[in-house]
């Protein structure tokens, strides 16, 4: 396995492809890439259609996925506001690749068996597949499109996030093998000699007591340990400092332990959902997440400091359990709420990466939503940094 990454800045697409598909066959060598993962500036809108055939004449025939997104990362570099493109490039002995593209209209139904989501991937569960999956934000169902897979394909990993850069349906471009999709969702499932280890950093610290669902509905909060969540949100306020004072008033979170065995959860094993709303008559709140009475749920914070220690935490973890290794390569899916307008100034994710982890090849985009797996459980994200490390089997 090896993996290689090249970004250019070229304000035409051609030059640009051009410019990284040198570097990446000088890094390769007599060695063609089995995988190409492409990731574009909406500063090249008008020329997506090219694309793929721009690749294939530039860089070679290997399995293409790709997107448009609001900024790129290649090379270990963050490319904001300004035309990118980013081609990350890999050599995968022993690894077959298999691309999708689903519409919403493809989606079996809630009470479809495994065997009707492995066949819009054209996957099994005996392949032991792993997934990047691509996703358009404006069409398809994404939360859906990840439960059942999850539910067909329990022990794969899946890394990916929702293409950016356009605003409106039909202004994202998703890209797989020859074609160039405006809705739905583009893949590929990887059998064979390959591990995707994620790591998923969601920038939030907990607040508070940890604390149990004891009413919910659907989605709003009713009680936490038998009071009303405004009157337990007024009570934590008086013993916040005067700094998370200012912060709860519009970065304040819910954190849902999702691991119910979890009797000790840690960073990393909470879900961070939004909080979108509030009955005041009642004390309730409404969360971007369907709740269940039980589950356990803490209040948290989020800022670029609480994001830094976050990362900084979620790799560490990462690391004291894996060797980095000499044949890796990653792909980072970062939301378009980091980077330079979080943190003030570009590369802070990946500079972390590379001090953290390894100068590995690292390539990405900023989505508009990220794809991820907590407690072993895959979903879409806001506000995260989510990694997928991809290395040959031990």
């Amino acid at each position: 396995m090896k993996w290689t990454s090249a970004v250019s800045e070229h304000r035409f697409l051609k030059y640009a492809v051009a410019e990284c598909a040198v570097e990446i066959k000088e890094a390769l060598g007599a060695q063609s890439a089995d995988l190409l993962v492409v990731f574009v500036s909406a500063h090249h809108a008008a020329r997506y259609d090219e694309l793929p055939g721009l690749v294939r004449e530039l860089a070679g025939d290997g399995v293409l996925i790709g997107c448009s997104g609001g900024g790129i990362i290649g090379a270990g570099r963050e490319v904001e506001q300004s035309p990118g493109f980013a081609m990350a490039a890999a050599v995968l002995p022993d690894v077959t690749l298999s691309p999708f593209h689903i519409e919403d209209s493809d989606l079996p139904d809630g009470d479809a068996p495994p065997g009707d989501w492995q066949a819009i991937v054209g996957a099994s569960t005996s392949d032991g597949p792993h997934m990047l999956i691509l996703a358009d934000p404006f069409s398809l169902r994404g939360e859906n499109l990840l439960a059942g897979l999850d539910y067909a394909f329990p022990r794969a990993a899946k890394i990916g996030g929702l293409a950016s850069g356009g605003n409106q349906p039909q202004a994202n471009a998703l890209f797989a093998g020859e074609l160039v999709h405006r809705t739905g969702a583009v893949g590929v499932a990887m059998h064979g000699n390959i591990e995707i280890d994620t790591v998923v950093a969601q920038g939030c610290r907990p607040i508070g007591e940890r604390m149990q669902i004891t009413s919910c509905e659907r989605n709003m909060l009713l009680e936490l340990d038998g009071k009303p969540p405004l009157e337990v949100l007024r009570e934590m306020f008086q013993g916040l400092s005067e700094r998370d004072r200012q912060l709860a008033q519009n970065s304040l979170f819910l954190g849902v332990v999702m691991d119910a065995f979890n009797e000790a959860p840690k960073i990393g094993d909470y879900l961070i959902r939004n909080i979108v709303g509030m009955d005041a008559r009642a004390g309730a709140l409404s969360i971007g997440e369907m709740l269940k009475e039980g589950q356990r749920v803490q209040f948290h914070l989020r800022d670029a400091e609480t994001s830094t220690h976050d990362l900084d935490a979620m790799l560490d973890q990462y690391m004291g359990s894996h060797e980095p290794h000499s044949e890796s390569g990653a792909l980072l899916f970062q939301c378009l709420g980091r980077g330079a307008y979080l943190y003030g100034r570009p590369d802070h994710d990946t500079d972390m990466f590379r001090e953290k982890v390894s100068a590995m090849p690292l390539t990405g985009f900023f989505c508009n939503g990220e794809i991820g797996q907590v407690s072993g459980s895959t979903y879409l994200h806001g506000y995260t940094s989510s990694f997928g490390i991809f290395r040959p089997k031990e």
